[in-house]
This record gives structure tokens, C-alpha cells and sequence, in this order.
């Protein structure tokens, strides 16, 4: 198998039985092509199946040689681990050549979180005397308010919005479905952006709520723009993007006394520890749930 042919067939398993986004393909693709490149540019007839550990730790110190950040490294590093453990299952190859590379350690930093204040008056200075400003208005309240993932927000659907019971449904990582409460707040911004704004497109039964003004799905890079332009309007110094409403709505909850659980769910976190991490929370509290709840404890 060469490179060309095992890097298509991998983006096949990402996409088809990892169910990633085309996002997530795309960056794992990325990682290795440049893996592919480097092996091409350095060595003759080296394919995916002829690798060895000596070629990867080759590349990875091509990777410190040019002040690559930790971060990027770690993420690189995964990738292809990722890629030669797809190789083992279809059994491309018989032994696993990266299974004793280790990535940098690298910390976890934490975006900064927005107070209540801040948050009511980001939302208050949106201009609604522009057309979009009430659809702008609905998208930051709709982040805030069910804690989605940008890729969430682009996709969420009208036929997914199930108001009279206080929730919507929201496909998150790997066409995961949940379901999320809505506050009532974001429920009446979302109705007038509706009114005021989406019916007077010129729509063919698009079932995505919100939408440009030509009448197509926003993009990931539109809702930033948003965001970064809405926070300097403002006047908010923190740096700031859609993740950061994500971020402030758990934070919040847990401030409030939330369930860790429940906002696991509600974030669509396939590990507590994932939460704990978003919500600040140390291994302490999360030794103290054990002892006074398990039964074992």
C-alpha cells in the first residue's frame, strides 16, 4: 500500500467508522501528509508499510528543529499514532512502528471565562438596527445558553428545536445526538431572529436555522467574525471566540451548584474528566464525589 492509497482509506475510517467531522478529517489528513512528505523528501520506496521508529523519530525531531509548539507536536503525534493503529486493524502492517513515541507534555490552558455582567453586556450592545443584529443576538445567547460547539450552533436545525418542552436537539462529535434544555431567554431571541429577520429570506425549505443573508448556513469562520467584532464593539479585552460561551456556560452552572454529571450531559463529554477539566474543578473534588457517593467508599 502507498501513501496516497493508505491516507484515502484512512480518511474513509475517520469519517465512516470514527464519524468524525469533516473538520477532524481533514486535520488528521493534514498531519500525515506532511509525514508522507517529509518520508518522501528523505528516503526512497519508503511506504506506510515499511516505516519504521527510526523514520518517525527522524520527523519528530525535524518537528523540534523548527521550534514546532509542544501543543502542535502532541497533536501531530496522536495523528499518527491514529493512522498506524488503522494500519494494524486492517493489517497493512503486523507491528504498530510509533507505539513507543510519546508526545510532549504539554499543559492544559484553560480559555478565559466571561462574568454574567460581561455576558449581559455583550448581548445588550449588539446593534439591532442592523438586518443581522437580532440574529446575532439569538446565535451568542443560543452559545451561552445550551454551552454548544461552534460546529453545533452552524448545524443546529428548526425541525431539532423542540420549544414547548425546553429543549433542542444537538448533533455533537462523531454524529453524537443530545439533548440540550434551552433557557427561555434564548428561546425569545431565537423566535424574533425568526421573524424578524430569517422569514424575510429568500428560503427553500432550508431547515438550518441560522442563516446568512443570502440564505445559506453560516460558517464556522463567520461565527468567529461575529464573536471577535461584537467583543471589541464592547469593549472587551479578553480574548475571546465562540468556545469562550461554551466555556462560561459551565462555569457558571458548576458556580451555581450543577451536578458535575449533569453538565457532562449537557456539554456531550464522553469523560467526566474532560468536564472537570472545562469547569476548574481539581481531583480533589472529584475524589470527595467518590467517597460520599459510591457505595464502596
Amino acid at each position: 500500500m502507498n501513501w496516497h492509497d493508505g491516507i484515502k482509506n484512512y480518511a474513509q475510517y475517520l469519517k465512516l467508522e470514527k464519524g468524525l467531522s469533516e473538520n477532524s478529517v481533514n486535520a488528521y489528513i493534514n498531519d500525515i501528509n506532511k509525514l508522507s512528505r517529509f518520508i518522501a523528501a528523505n528516503y526512497k520506496n519508503i511506504t506506510p508499510k515499511r516505516i519504521k521508529l527510526v523514520h518517525l523519530k527522524e520527523y519528530i525531531e525535524d518537528l523540534n528543529s523548527n521550534d514546532i509548539h509542544p501543543r502542535t507536536q502532541a497533536r501531530t503525534i496522536s495523528g499518527i499514532k491514529s493512522f498506524f493503529k488503522f494500519l494494524l486493524i486492517e493489517e497493512v502492517i503486523v507491528a504498530d512502528p510509533s507505539d513507543l513515541i510519546e508526545a510532549p507534555k504539554v499543559s492544559r490552558r484553560l480559555p478565559d471565562v466571561l462574568t454574567i455582567d460581561e455576558i449581559n453586556h455583550l448581548i445588550e450592545t449588539v446593534d439591532l438596527s442592523k438586518p443581522e443584529g437580532q440574529r446575532n443576538r439569538a446565535i451568542i445567547e443560543t452559545l451561552y445558553s445550551c454551552g454548544l460547539r461552534v460546529s453545533e450552533l452552524t448545524g443546529l436545525k428548526i425541525s431539532n428545536l423542540f420549544f414547548d418542552q425546553g429543549f433542542i436537539k444537538v448533533e455533537g462529535k462523531g454524529n453524537k445526538e443530545r439533548l440540550v434544555p434551552i433557557s427561555n431567554r434564548a428561546i425569545e431571541e431565537i423566535r424574533i431572529y425568526e421573524n424578524e429577520y430569517r422569514n424575510t429570506l429568500d428560503i427553500k425549505g432550508h431547515d438550518i436555522l441560522f442563516l446568512n443573508r443570502r440564505g445559506k448556513q453560516l460558517t464556522r469562520v463567520m461565527i468567529f467574525t461575529i464573536i471577535k467584532n461584537q467583543a471589541q464593539l464592547a469593549d472587551i479585552k479578553k480574548n475571546i471566540s465562540p468556545h469562550t460561551f461554551r466555556h462560561s456556560f459551565a462555569t457558571h452552572l458548576i458556580d451555581g451548584g450543577a451536578d458535575l454529571r449533569a453538565v457532562q450531559e449537557m456539554l456531550g463529554h464522553e469523560s467526566i474528566l474532560t468536564t472537570e477539566i472545562y469547569t476548574h474543578l481539581d481531583r480533589e473534588f472529584l475524589k470527595d464525589t467518590i467517597n460520599q457517593f459510591h457505595p464502596r467508599s
